[in-house]
C-alpha cells in the first residue's frame, strides 16, 4: 500500500497548487478559502480543471487526470464553482423540504384510514415488505418491516424528549401514524412508502404525476440521495447519482438518470403539484444561467451536470 500523503501547511498547499499551474491572483483570499473550506473539499471543484493524462487514460481505458492544471485555470474559478454548488444545494433543500412535508401528510392520512397504528401493523402494508423474511444474510429471518421498525424506534428514541412524543408515550403508549410521521427522516419516509399496499402507493403516485407507485417509490429514494448529498455539504453539481430512477415516458431521451439535472426535473414536477405558484423553477433557471462559471478554457460545462440543450422550454419548466 502507498504511504499517506504528508501534512502540508496552508501556505505549502497553496504553493503546491501554484506549482501545478493553478493561477492565484489574490493569495490572501486563496489562503482564506483553504483555511475555511479545506484543501480536500475544494479539490473536488478544481478536479475538472486538471489535465487529462493521455498515457494513463489509454492504459486504463478511462479518463485519468494528471496533477497539472489546464492552462488558464484559476483559483478564483474554483471558488465560483464552489459557491454555485452551494447555492444549488440550498435550492435543492428548499424544494425537498416542501416535498417531504407534503408526502408525509399523504402517507399518514392514507395509512391512518386503515389503522391509527398502520405503520406498526403488517396487515396494513405490502405483503412482501411486511411478511416475507430474508432467507440469508445478516438479517435472515427478519422482514423489511422489521428493519424499518428498528429504524423507526431508533428515531423515536432520539425524539423521546420532544413534548408531542413524550405526551403520546405517557398517555397512549404509542404514536398514531399522523404523529409518528413527524419523527421520520426522508429515508425512513421513502422506505415506509415502498412498504405501503400497492393500491395506496398508486393513489399517492397519481397525485404527483408519477406513472406508477413503484416509480414514485424510486423517485423518493433518488431524491433522498440528493437530499443527503445537499444536507452534508457534499459536491452536488456533477455528482454520480447512485440511486437511479427511470426517465418517465415522454420525457427527453437525452436525460441521464446518473446525473443530478434529471432529479431537478423531477423536483420541479413535484413542486408544480405542491406549490404551483412557487418561484422555485425560475430561481433554478436563473442560477444555472447567471452563476455557473463560464471559463475561457471551456473546462467546465453544465453538460457534466446532465443538462440538456433547450430544457428551459420543456413543459415541466414552463410557467403554468
Amino acid at each position: 500500500m502507498k504511504p499517506l500523503k504528508p501534512w502540508l501547511s496552508f501556505s505549502d498547499q497553496l504553493e503546491q497548487l501554484r506549482g501545478r499551474g493553478l493561477q492565484v491572483e489574490d493569495r490572501a483570499a486563496a489562503l482564506g478559502y483553504l483555511k475555511r473550506l479545506g484543501y480536500y473539499r475544494l479539490s473536488g471543484y478544481w478536479y475538472p480543471l486538471r489535465e487529462i493524462d493521455r498515457t494513463a487514460s489509454a492504459r486504463q481505458d478511462r479518463p485519468v487526470r494528471d496533477d497539472r492544471f489546464v492552462p488558464g485555470s484559476r483559483f478564483e474559478d474554483v471558488v465560483k464553482l464552489y459557491v454555485f454548488d452551494k447555492k444549488l444545494r440550498l435550492l435543492a433543500l428548499d424544494a425537498l423540504e416542501r416535498i417531504e412535508m407534503a408526502v408525509r401528510v399523504d402517507v399518514a392520512h392514507l395509512l391512518g384510514q386503515r389503522d391509527p397504528r398502520a405503520h406498526e401493523n403488517p396487515d396494513c402494508l405490502h405483503g412482501k415488505f411486511a411478511r416475507r423474511p430474508f432467507k440469508a444474510g445478516p438479517d435472515k429471518g427478519k422482514t423489511e418491516h422489521d428493519l424499518w421498525l428498528a429504524k423507526y424506534h431508533a428515531l423515536l428514541q432520539r425524539a423521546r424528549k420532544e413534548p408531542f412524543v413524550a405526551h403520546h408515550i405517557t398517555h397512549y403508549g404509542s404514536l398514531p401514524i399522523w404523529v409518528a410521521i413527524e419523527v421520520l427522516d426522508f429515508g425512513a419516509l421513502s422506505k415506509l412508502f415502498s412498504g405501503m399496499a400497492h393500491e395506496d402507493q398508486e393513489t399517492i403516485a397519481a397525485i404527483y404525476g408519477a406513472p406508477t407507485g413503484k416509480a414514485f417509490a424510486q423517485w423518493l429514494r433518488s431524491l433522498n440521495f440528493i437530499r443527503n448529498v445537499s444536507a452534508h455539504h457534499s459536491r452536488l453539481w456533477n455528482i454520480n447519482v447512485v440511486e437511479i430512477s427511470t426517465v418517465p415516458e415522454g420525457w427527453s431521451k437525452e436525460l441521464k438518470p446518473s446525473r443530478p439535472f434529471f432529479y431537478f426535473c423531477l423536483i420541479q414536477q413535484l413542486m408544480r403539484v405542491i406549490c404551483p405558484n412557487s418561484s422555485w423553477g425560475d430561481r433554478y433557471k436563473a442560477l444555472l444561467a447567471e452563476e455557473f462559471p463560464r471559463l475561457a478554457n471551456q473546462q467546465l460545462s453544465l453538460k457534466d451536470m446532465g443538462v440538456v440543450e433547450g430544457w428551459e422550454n420543456w413543459p415541466v419548466w414552463r410557467k403554468q
